[in-house]
C-alpha cells in the first residue's frame, strides 16, 4: 500500500455498470520528504495517478491506496482498475530512521 493526498475527482460522461455507488479521484503519491512533513507541491507532469474510491474520500484527504492485481481483489467479479482505495488516513505519525 501507497499513500497519497487527493488533489481532485475525475467525472465520467459513461460509467461501467462495475462502478456504480462509487467514484474515481486524482491522487500525488507522497514522496519520502512528505512523510517528513514537506508540502506537497506539485510532482512532475504524469506522476499522479486515478484511483477508485468507494469510502468516501475527497480533495484534500491522504488515503492509502494499492495498486496492479491487487486493486481488483476487492471485486466479486474481475473489473478493470489499476487503483483502488484501501483506507482514508485520519493522522499520519513519521518517525525517521537513525543513522
Amino acid at each position: 500500500m501507497r499513500l497519497g493526498h487527493v488533489i481532485g475527482k475525475v467525472t465520467l460522461s459513461k460509467q461501467d455498470a462495475a462502478f456504480r455507488g462509487a467514484r474515481f479521484l486524482l491522487v500525488q503519491p507522497f514522496a519520502s520528504a512528505q512523510f517528513a512533513g514537506a508540502p506537497m507541491t506539485p510532482l512532475a507532469p504524469g506522476s499522479s495517478l486515478v484511483v477508485y474510491d468507494n469510502l468516501g474520500a475527497g480533495a484534500g484527504h491522504i488515503v492509502g491506496f494499492t495498486e496492479g492485481a491487487e486493486a481488483s481483489a476487492p471485486f466479486d467479479q474481475p473489473t478493470p482498475v489499476d487503483a483502488y482505495n484501501a483506507a482514508i488516513i485520519d493522522e499520519l505519525f513519521y518517525n525517521p530512521p537513525s543513522r
